[in-house]
């Protein structure tokens, strides 16, 4: 959502003491002020919460005058996980530190700034004014993914209404169908119709207006796709776009590594490269690197077990040149078929795999431009950029490069995933259901 948001102004005022909001949240961006949802009738008279340098934050504010605020202890900074965040505002209590309350993942959050409003004070939320999703006043975008954005006006619910904990695994999972009571203004945001992203599922029609480009992609709560990991190492001279699939370099000097969030020791797995901006032959580069050098120097191919396939055409294998294969320039789409069960790996541009590759020939490796002993690492997908505008867009299964949908929509084998070209057989898109499915099986 990072340059975008949903907007909708409340047809009548609701109930301003009491109202729960809980979403699905994960970050694809750190730092900074972030709102993800608020009123705002004036730049400068609102009620927010975002996430302020990675806490909670929330406040009302008339001009200059800030009436209440409270701020969380722990910050939240994992940008491959879902957080499911539960914000229960109820001003009736008594007791001050029970009229707004947060949760994350099922459990009540501290706060280290505890400034709590008045009993029985009515809120900016909720008036028949402005309200926006994922932006402040003017600006103050939200660099995330949302999932199941439920709104209850006049309800009061404890985040066991919309999430649980798995019984096998231990994991606080969603209620995809919980029974509450929207209420006057609320509303039930699911983001499953690409067309219309802020169609209300509640029952009352109380749909929002999309504003920029907001895309739905495959990553869920119950099935977390790879992204770019912004926190890696060496990872800070890039900049993150488009929910962390999109990477520019950001210096002259020095190149970024960028890691795949997820990263597996078993099994098959395939993801798309669109090259946007060439800089020279050698960058960017694609490719894989392994778990064990992913916080040590060296880029993707320069370092120890690892390989990048460079825009001239190179084959770099652990810091040496090992073959040239065709070049790469701007629009190009490369492919990567990473097989850690018989240690190989593949590249292919436009769909083309170079040296004859055949990523489902096995043991036999036929033309695989890296061999590697299996079983003895985790590897991640990673790429080098260099330059201020070396720049490339990742699919690692979402369907989109950048904003733009994939045109031929291939899927894996077992159907999780969206992809440009042909996905070889036995090969799946780097998620959690497909790595449970492999690592596990």
């Amino acid at each position: 959502m990072a340059s975008s948001h949903l907007s909708r102004t409340f047809d009548q005022v609701g109930n301003r003491t009491t109202w729960t909001l809980s979403v699905w949240i994960k970050r694809t961006g750190i730092g900074g002020q972030q709102n993800f949802f608020g009123s705002f009738p004036q730049a400068s008279d609102y009620e927010r919460i975002m996430f302020n340098n990675d806490k909670i934050y929330i406040a009302e504010v008339a001009g200059s005058s800030t009436n209440w605020e409270c701020e969380t202890s722990t910050v939240y900074r994992d940008v491959n996980a879902w957080y499911h965040l539960v914000y229960r505002h109820d001003t009736t209590q008594a007791s001050a530190n029970d009229r707004i309350r947060l949760y994350m993942n099922g459990v009540q959050q501290s706060f280290g700034t505890n400034s709590q409003p008045a009993q029985n004070r009515g809120t900016a939320i909720n008036t028949a004014d402005v309200h926006k999703i994922g932006m402040g006043a003017s600006s103050e975008y939200t660099d995330c993914e949302m999932a199941h954005f439920h709104w209850c006006d006049g309800q009061s619910y404890a985040p066991t209404e919309f999430g649980e904990t798995d019984a096998t695994t231990g994991i606080w999972k969603p209620k995809t169908a919980p029974s509450v009571t929207y209420g006057t203004n609320g509303f039930f945001l699911k983001f499953d119709n690409a067309a219309n992203m802020g169609l209300d599922s509640g029952g009352g029609s109380h749909n929002w207006t999309t504003n920029g480009t907001i895309v739905q992609n495959k990553d869920t709560p119950s099935n977390v796709f790879a992204t770019w990991n912004t926190l890696g190492y060496m990872a800070g001279y890039a900049n993150y776009s488009n929910g962390s699939t999109t990477l520019v370099g950001n210096d002259n000097t020095y190149a970024s590594r960028s890691n795949s969030t997820l990263a597996a020791s078993s099994g098959k797995y395939y993801m798309e490269f669109k090259i946007i901006d060439v800089q020279g032959s050698s960058y960017p580069g694609v490719g894989m690197i392994s778990t064990e050098n992913a916080m040590v120097d060296g880029q993707v191919g320069g370092a120890a077990n690892s390989v990048s396939y460079r825009a001239g055409g190179t084959i770099i294998t652990n810091g040496s040149v090992t073959a040239t294969e065709n070049s790469y320039t701007d629009n190009d789409i490369i492919g990567v078929a990473m097989d850690l069960d018989n240690g190989a790996v593949y590249f292919h541009k436009n769909g083309t795999y170079q040296n004859n590759g055949n990523p489902t020939s096995g043991a036999s490796k036929t033309g695989s431009l890296y061999s590697f002993t299996p079983g003895t690492d985790t590897y991640h997908f990673g790429c080098t950029a260099y330059t201020a505008d070396s720049e490339l867009s990742a699919n690692f299964g979402n369907g989109y490069f950048g904003t733009t949908a994939v045109s031929s929509a291939q899927n894996p084998d077992d159907g999780n995933g969206i992809f440009e070209y042909d996905v070889p057989a036995g090969y799946r898109a780097l998620c959690t259901k497909s790595l449970n499915a492999e690592e596990y099986s």
